[in-house]
């Protein structure tokens, strides 16, 4: 059993890691901010990055997260709902939105497009998990209910219908939407060398085809997105999450606009011994 000492330690350098990035990141909280892209490696390598997504949000109106994570280990062709009731941090809870008027967890449900993922399965899942402490951290004092959606290995119509059945809920202020999403894995074992050498070093050359990426998504362009992901085959694990994303913003009423705020790398590559991951972090707001 874990010594409580220890654990309380733990518990607070957590809070004071997450307070420290978010006021080092220093940006205005707005309640225009619907959304949000951000990394889920674990804190010592994309903490700091997370935090330009996280320090936007302005909890004071918003009463239900929605949770967009690709699958690592499981595989589907849809999306998976929870079947937990709470997800617990070491620094607080986040319940799940299953009681209540508006029950979203049941609604979606109804809609016979999603599956049920088990308790195994998410628990195995970081994609969600790493995102939930930024998210206790952020809406302390404001209580908040979150829908968990895991997004399977979707192909592009799976990827618009989706979008579709999502849209309607960023159309509501009090919703928001956490996606999940580190960006290229390079080196040999990630099975992804690719190099343009007119860029010079190799972390010159995966910051090109990240930033390639990015500004598209800033676009909102969900299909020069995937035409990108088809040329270049860039290994963004939360590509499909990112893609549903695309597709809500398209089919919403509100007018979103997704702006990078924060790039990094794991490391810098030099060689193709060298591996690393790439972390952007971004928001997505109300374009007046």
């Amino acid at each position: 059993m874990q010594d409580l000492g220890t654990l309380i330690t733990v518990t607070k350098k957590l809070a004071e890691e997450l307070d420290g990035w978010i006021t080092a990141a220093g940006l205005p909280k707005s309640s225009d901010v619907r959304g949000v892209i951000a990394p889920h490696a674990g804190y010592s390598y994309s903490g700091r990055a997370a935090a330009y997504a996280f320090g936007n949000i302005d909890p004071t109106n918003i009463s239900r997260v929605f949770l967009l994570g690709p699958s690592h280990h499981y595989y589907t062709p849809k999306c998976a709902l929870s079947t937990a009731t709470v997800y617990k941090t070491p620094i607080g809870d986040l319940p799940i939105d299953l009681e209540g008027e508006l029950r979203f967890i049941e609604e979606l449900k109804a809609t016979g497009k999603f599956e049920l993922m088990n308790l195994r399965v998410d628990e195995a899942e970081h994609s969600m998990e790493m995102h939930l402490p930024y998210l206790v951290k952020v809406f302390e004092g404001h209580p908040v209910k979150v829908v968990p959606i895991l997004v399977g290995a979707l192909g592009a119509e799976n990827e618009a219908m989706y979008g579709k059945l999502l849209a309607k809920y960023i159309d509501d202020p009090q919703n928001f939407f956490s996606v999940s999403s580190d960006f290229c894995h390079w080196g040999s074992r990630f099975n992804y060398i690719h190099y343009d050498k007119k860029y010079g070093a190799i972390h010159k050359s995966i910051e090109a085809l990240d930033k390639m990426g990015m500004d598209i998504i800033e676009t909102g362009d969900a299909d020069a997105f995937k035409e990108y992901l088809s040329e270049y085959d860039n290994t963004i694990c939360g590509r499909h999450p990112i893609s549903v994303f695309l597709h809500m913003l398209r089919n919403s009423s509100t007018r979103i606009k997704i702006k990078f705020l924060r790039y990094e790398q794991s490391s810098q590559c030099k060689t193709t011994r060298d591996s690393s991951v790439s972390y952007a972090s971004a928001a997505a707001k109300v374009d007046a």
